[in-house]
């Protein structure tokens, strides 16, 4: 049995506790009967050390390649502090992924936390600062909403998180700032880091594949819901919902705001609002991922018939995105360069929008990037992802766009065709159709693998799959 403080309160003590305002709405008792009432009669709570988790094992390697980078600098990387949604409400906190990749902090990361690599000859000595647990002896404990152990449940000690991480771990409150610190505010160094992240290491590659496979699941339980979520006014909410308790359950969080465009609605790139009826008959396009405690996200994209058949022009153009997104896979191998990926699908898109007969200007009108059949596909087709489902965005464009293709980078492939529902130089018929097809890809030493291949493609496997899960 667990030793026990035992103390002995008696009703006049209680009754006559001082309380103080708060914020408007909050009364905190304040008198030192209170304190030392509710410092008292606690089992003891023994701290057992955590071996060093995977990630944080994999971010040692990490901080000592951008050491490199920077010897003799002073370098300060923040988790970031909550954002606030309304008045006093935050959103969920989400570290700063430069912070997570140098930690292997993930979801449990304390806001406030702040990664300093400190100078040491030619490499760097890693501290991590935070505002560990607050003491039972301390007002906090009880009366600080933000991180008292009453309000947010308890928090980590300062050994516990350090263990963890394999880092040596210092209260916040002995963080200096000093003249010189280079943070990742800096646009030097924010764009190392995203450099840094483009080729993935094993550790992140095993977290991708889980994120993935969550994701597959949440797409079942969509299509497992397609009878209940064609009865609602909005259905697309619903699509939604189901997604999100598949991410909550198995992950963490979504990796982003999830898409369900139905309909017309599916010619709406960005379409979040998901806010409208999943009508059968046409088509629902479903652009989501599960992000896992990790914070690493996968990034799906389905487009699916929603009576479980494609209509004979539904998927002419199903099809033929599919058949763009082949040929983009067809060229992924080490050396090549990443815009090539776009131009491969976009060879195919160019094809099949003039086998069917649709206006485009003459080439000599055209000037750069620009492309005739762009105004049906407007989007680039491939983007790195990772910690972020839009990653290592702030790469140099010669690294990046105009960089060469290496093994173990991860990045979607998503052509698309999108014809809008008043598109007068479209066919009738196509008016109000969207499709995209996203997958995400690694590339290995002589190739690609598709580490979404679990989750079917092809119009014939779309129809299997649907059928298959609604009986």
């Amino acid at each position: 049995m667990a030793n026990e403080q035992q103390v002995e309160v008696q009703p006049s003590e209680q009754r006559d506790v001082e309380l103080e305002t708060g914020s408007g709405r909050t009364e905190i008792p304040k008198t030192d009967a209170f304190r030392n009432y509710i410092a008292s009669g606690w089992a003891d709570r023994p701290e057992q050390l955590p071996p060093v988790a995977p990630l944080a094992a994999a971010a040692a390697p990490r901080r000592a390649r951008l050491s490199e980078r920077y010897v003799g600098t002073r370098l300060v990387v923040e988790a970031g502090e909550p954002k606030v949604r309304s008045n006093d409400t935050d959103y969920p906190f989400r570290a700063h992924s430069a912070f997570s990749w140098l930690t292997g902090w993930g979801d449990e990361t304390v806001a406030g936390a702040v990664l300093v690599l400190e100078p040491a000859g030619d490499a760097h000595d890693a501290v991590l600062y935070f505002q560990p647990a607050a003491g039972r002896d301390t007002d906090e404990f009880y009366a600080n909403a933000a991180i008292g152990e009453f309000w947010v449940g308890r928090r980590p000690s300062l050994a516990e998180v350090g263990a963890s991480l394999g880092l040596e771990a210092r209260d916040v409150a002995e963080l200096e700032r000093r003249d010189g610190d280079l943070t990742v505010e800096d646009e030097g160094l924010a764009r190392d880091l995203a450099e840094l992240r483009l080729v993935k290491d094993d550790a992140e590659l095993a977290e991708m594949r889980a994120a993935i496979a969550a994701t597959k699941q949440g797409f079942d339980d969509v299509i497992a819901a397609l009878p209940r979520i064609t009865e609602h006014e909005r259905g697309e909410r619903v699509i939604e919902g189901v997604f999100f308790t598949r991410a909550r359950s198995e992950g963490s969080d979504l990796g982003y705001g999830t898409i369900a465009a139905s309909g017309p609605h599916a010619c709406i790139l960005h379409w979040t609002r998901n806010d409208g009826p999943v009508v059968p008959g046409d088509l629902v396009l479903i652009d989501a991922g599960v992000e896992l405690p990790s914070l690493y996200t996968a990034d799906i994209t389905r487009t699916l018939p929603v009576s479980g058949t494609f209509s004979p022009v539904q998927r002419q153009i199903y099809e033929a995105v599919r058949e763009a997104a082949d040929a983009a896979f067809a060229i992924v191998k080490p050396g090549i360069r990443f815009r090539d990926v776009h131009a491969a699908a976009m060879a195919v898109i160019a094809r099949k929008v003039g086998e069917w007969g649709l206006p485009m200007l003459p080439a000599e009108q055209l000037e750069g990037v620009e492309r005739a059949d762009r105004r049906y596909m407007v989007h680039g087709t491939s983007h790195h992802l990772g910690l972020d489902v839009h990653d290592c965005a702030a790469a140099r464009r010669e690294l990046y766009m105009d960089g060469v293709v290496e093994a173990g980078m991860v990045f979607t492939i998503e052509p698309g065709l999108y014809f809008q529902p008043d598109d007068l130089t479209v066919p009738e018929e196509f008016r109000g159709i969207g499709v995209r097809i996203e997958d995400d890809v690694v590339v290995t030493e002589d190739g690609v693998e598709n580490l979404s291949a679990a989750i079917p493609r092809t119009a014939d496997d779309v129809e299997a799959w649907i059928a298959s899960l609604r009986g």
